[in-house]
């Protein structure tokens, strides 16, 4: 059966992750940046913590571990330059928990240690800063070479992938993804849904890989539409489509 995921907003804009096996009170969490929307969810749910998993060392995403440890002992999987972790995972391991299989991408750009957690049966990643619903994230510590290879494995997932991400970024990724390809019928449609869902109050993530392929600018830059875009922004004749990369992204620390 599906793994069971459940949504715990924090801080402004970030999206904790709490995911456990149907039947199961063995529960997980990625990412906690802040501890009170995991116990309180813990408390809701009637479920116990197992397990802590991180994808990067940023404070809104490890900044509530010490505490949860302090409620409850539990191991800490993620990069082993992260100082809790007490599980160190890299590019290729395995990892499985509670009947739940995940494999380990190494996933740098966003920082140089960031992994994601695939799980093959649903299928769905935690992705952590590196790919976004309509975006992805800063390149605080890697390349734009290091980017694009880490989206291209991304995108390379099988379509029907749920994609969680950490943050509500959506709208404002999808308006820029508006400039880079106007045309984009896939774009203003989608937009328009999260202009709704936004309005509303409502999340709009997970998304489906699918999803992503068809209006994210980020998962889009070997087409002709988002080359012309780069072309217009001092992309040369001869460029790369690291290149396209990243002038895409500049752009979009700009936009």
């Amino acid at each position: 059966m599906p793994l069971i995921v459940h949504r715990l907003p924090a801080f402004s804009d970030n999206y904790l992750w709490l995911f456990h096996q149907p039947g199961s009170r063995l529960a997980f969490v990625v990412d906690p940046g802040a501890a009170e929307p995991v116990l309180q969810a813990l408390t809701d749910l009637d479920l116990d913590l197992s397990g802590i998993l991180i994808t990067h060392h940023h404070p809104d995403h490890v900044g509530g571990v010490d505490s949860l440890l302090h409620h409850t002992a539990v191991p800490v999987y993620g990069p082993p330059d992260i100082h809790q972790t007490t599980h160190s995972l890299v590019d290729g391991d395995q990892l499985t928990l509670d009947g739940t299989h995940f494999k380990v991408l190494g996933v740098p750009g966003h920082t140089l240690d960031h992994i994601a957690f695939f799980e093959a049966e649903t299928p769905l990643v935690f992705c952590g800063d590196t790919l976004f619903a309509g975006g992805c994230g800063r390149l605080f510590e890697g390349s734009p070479e290091q980017m694009w290879r880490s989206l291209s494995r991304l995108a390379a997932l099988p379509p029907e992938t749920k994609i969680y991400c950490a943050h509500e970024y959506t709208k404002a990724n999808l308006l820029f993804a508006q400039a880079v390809e106007p045309e984009n019928r896939a774009v203003q449609e989608r937009l328009q849904r999260v202009i709704e869902l936004r309005n509303q109050a409502q999340a709009t993530v997970p998304s489906s890989l699918a999803e992503e392929l068809a209006t994210n600018p980020f998962l889009r830059v070997t087409q002709g539409s988002v080359r012309k875009a780069a072309s217009a922004r001092g992309l040369p004749s001869g460029g790369t489509v690291d290149d396209v990369f990243a002038i895409i992204r500049h752009w979009k620390d700009q936009f």
